[in-house]
């Protein structure tokens, strides 16, 4: 199975209906665009993701949540988490961090060899720093698509 999803952030509550937000304008103005693929297969999950028109130079935090993105940032939900466990962990979750080029462009890729559960995984979150959290800057909402993993 293979999923891409293509949005530009906008602000909550913009004229135009978007399924990416921007939080913070300067990090990530609006108008930025993100591109998120999702392989799955028998032997697990490929996420990458693709974005640009973000401030250059900038080191982001991104990572796949649980919920739809939401006017309030918090909205998305926690990590999304193989398996259910306490604090932030990149074996256990999906991240791509990156770090914008000159041109405001960044790109990143995740592997694991475990299947998302259908319905579990459902944005992207960029934050304000690389790691386990930091302040929530935008969300792209994504049709993850799980192959029946329990």
């Amino acid at each position: 199975m293979v999923l891409r999803a293509y949005g530009r952030f906008t602000p909550p509550g913009s004229f135009v209906p978007s399924t990416a937000f921007t939080y913070d304008r300067v990090l990530v103005p609006a108008g930025a665009w993100i591109v998120v693929e999702q392989s799955s297969e028998r032997s697990g999950t490929v996420v990458r993701a693709r974005v640009g028109g973000l401030r250059p130079g900038h080191a982001f935090g991104a990572h796949v949540h649980t919920a739809p993105c939401d006017a309030d940032p918090a909205g998305a939900g926690p990590h999304y988490q193989h398996r259910a466990a306490p604090g932030a962990d990149p074996v256990n979750e999906l991240w791509l961090d990156f770090t914008a080029d000159g041109a405001g462009e960044g790109h990143a890729e995740t592997r694991h060899d475990w299947g998302l559960r259908r319905g579990g995984a459902q944005s992207v979150v960029l934050h304000a720093e690389q790691g386990g959290a930091g302040a929530r800057v935008a969300c792209f909402t994504v049709p993850f698509g799980g192959y029946g993993t329990p």
